[in-house]
């Protein structure tokens, strides 16, 4: 079976990376959105806003010919690709950036010789650890439970991800195709296992929320 054969860890990993990626991505375009000027920043953040606005559901076709292309479909890269780019998690990475770290102090950084990638890192990245929380979740839990662009890239049940895996052992179950009571026992039991990851990150992650709440209390 689909996560039986290859143990749920791979799949956690992935899901994992996958959220990491797409949070790095989206804080460092925020952050230059937000405290870069360049020619043409206004039409570039209104198309990524413009993004939010496409369902996903949109994209399964343009992306499934794009990677066809590039011949990687039926691989873990035709899933996990996509899910880097966060349109949403950049426009919170953008407004978290502009309201929560001055411009007095990247230009402190800067005198000291610090480069962009190092204030960034040292300095940026900190102060929007809130932001970068909820992003993380955010992307988490969209690749966590997304389905309808494995279904369409995926025809390799090993690679499938947990919730394309229950859906198929669902329909085992009701087409006859397996023993009932067992497949529907082994398919409440998957779902319970894919939940617990869900409430552990968000167990693991509530204070950075409430670190970043408290941020600026004993100024």
């Amino acid at each position: 079976d689909f996560c039986l054969s290859r143990g749920l860890g791979d799949v956690y990993k992935r899901q994992g990376v996958g959220g990491a990626v797409a949070t790095v991505v989206a804080a460092m375009a925020g952050y230059g959105f937000a405290k870069f000027e360049f020619r043409g920043r206004g039409t570039a953040f209104g198309l990524i806003i413009a993004g939010l606005l496409v369902p996903a559901t949109a994209l399964a076709l343009p992306l499934y010919l794009i990677f066809a292309k590039a011949h990687l479909v039926n691989t873990v890269w035709a899933v996990l690709l996509p899910s880097c780019v966060s349109p949403l998690g950049v426009y919170l990475a953008r407004v978290y950036a502009a309201r929560g770290i001055s411009n007095e102090l990247i230009d402190a950084g800067r005198v000291d010789g610090a480069g962009e990638l190092r204030i960034f890192g040292r300095i940026a990245a900190p102060l929007m650890r809130p932001a970068l929380v909820t992003i993380f979740l955010f992307q988490f839990v969209g690749i966590w439970n997304n389905f309808f662009l494995p279904l369409v890239m995926l025809n390799n049940q090993r690679l499938y991800p947990l919730a394309l895996g229950l859906y198929t052992w669902n329909q085992a179950a009701s087409s006859g195709h397996a023993t009932p009571p067992f497949q529907y026992a082994i398919t409440v039991t998957g779902s319970l296992v894919a939940v617990v990851p869900l409430v552990i990150a968000f167990i693991l992650l509530q204070r950075f929320w409430a670190g970043g709440l408290t941020l600026g209390s004993l100024d």
